[in-house]
């Protein structure tokens, strides 16, 4: 996980520079996906194809629908369309998070046989 004060900061190094320390991360300018932690809990999750201006968007907006709500976050950079939106949806079923979108993954019907392994195992735990 990455610290948000990456978008609030300039390079302390001494160096001359004003650049954000987020300009000089260079994966950010690629597309991907993203995950918006609060503390070490996962928020939100999207995609974008620029990393970087998604998440400058989400830090500095006082406006933007989620600025209160995250502190750190990941990214996986992600160049094909389709693959991000299949990871997106992924991490979105996967994890609790405040998105109101739902995957857009195939749903594979559980075989006959594993349905009935299913009602055993409850029926031995009553």
């Amino acid at each position: 996980m990455w610290p948000r004060a990456v978008f609030e900061q300039t390079d302390v190094s001494g160096a001359k520079s004003k650049k954000m320390l987020s300009e000089e991360i260079d994966f950010l300018s690629k597309p991907g996906v993203y995950v918006l932690y609060k503390d070490d809990r996962p928020y939100y999750i999207g995609q974008a194809t620029r990393l970087r201006d998604r998440l400058w968007n989400w830090a500095k907006e006082p406006r933007s629908r989620y600025y209160h709500f995250w502190n750190f976050f990941s990214v996986f950079v992600v160049e094909n369309k389709e693959l991000r939106g299949e990871l997106e949806g992924i991490l979105i079923a996967c994890m609790p998070t405040a998105n109101g979108a739902m995957p857009k993954l195939k749903r594979e019907p559980m075989p006959k046989k594993v349905r009935k392994l299913l009602k055993e195992i409850y029926r031995e735990k009553r």
